[in-house]
């Protein structure tokens, strides 16, 4: 895939043929590029073709669980036999697609245990069921950030996920600069995420008409 790095210098060198006064920040450049790829990657989610592609996702390896009450993870009404875990912490923010987070999987912290995506109200139906006593599924939902799972005893779960920024999962000495890592954006959407930066950032400036009252117009 292409790097951050990479993906600045491409626009960069692009708007210097176009633009020879153009100076802009690599942090716009890098603005303007996530801003319409969050929008693209939308609509891929919409036609089921991101789950495929691995790389543009995120693992984190080891996201530590706590108890909660069934208050907290939102199912008042639950049989009171059930118990739930939460995310220690808050997810880092997670790209929304057009069915909510865009979350690959989550699992057991060696990935042999996939868990199953649901939600308060519809885990709640699930246990009122007569057959719930032989489901043996682990469920998690994502709610104000943090992700739940009942019924489950483990200490640790296994996040794929497609971040609103990029995740460090590496000792703060080992991680690798910014710039090297890579951009998650789909290669086949990348050039038109670069057509789109590059009409805004080329756009030139607005500049206010003249106005029935001339006095007005600050360009006076």
């Amino acid at each position: 895939m292409t790097t951050i790095g990479e993906a600045i210098s491409r626009v960069r060198n692009a708007l210097k043929a176009v633009k020879e006064d153009a100076f802009l920040t690599d942090r716009q450049i890098y603005f303007v590029l996530t801003k319409y790829a969050k929008t693209l990657i939308k609509r891929e989610d919409n036609q089921f073709r991101l789950m495929k592609i691995s790389s543009i996702f995120k693992v984190l390896p080891y996201v530590e669980l706590i108890d909660v009450d069934k208050v907290e993870a939102g199912c008042v009404g639950v049989y009171s036999e059930c118990y739930f875990k939460r995310s220690k912490e808050k997810l880092p923010s997670i790209l929304d697609g057009m069915f909510g987070p865009i979350i690959r999987t989550v699992s057991s912290i060696d990935g042999g245990i996939e868990m199953f995506r649901t939600d308060p109200g519809t885990w709640v139906s699930i246990t009122k069921s007569t057959t719930f006593k032989y489901n043996k599924r682990p469920y998690f939902w994502y709610l104000n950030g943090y992700l739940y799972a009942p019924n489950i005893d483990w200490d640790a779960i296994r996040v794929e996920a497609i971040f609103e920024n990029n995740v460090a999962t590496c000792d703060s000495d080992e991680c690798e600069p910014i710039q090297n890592q890579q951009l998650n954006i789909p290669e086949y959407l990348f050039s038109e995420v670069e057509q789109f930066a590059m009409k805004e950032l080329t756009m030139p400036a607005q500049i206010p008409v003249d106005t029935a009252d001339d006095s007005q117009n600050i360009l006076r």
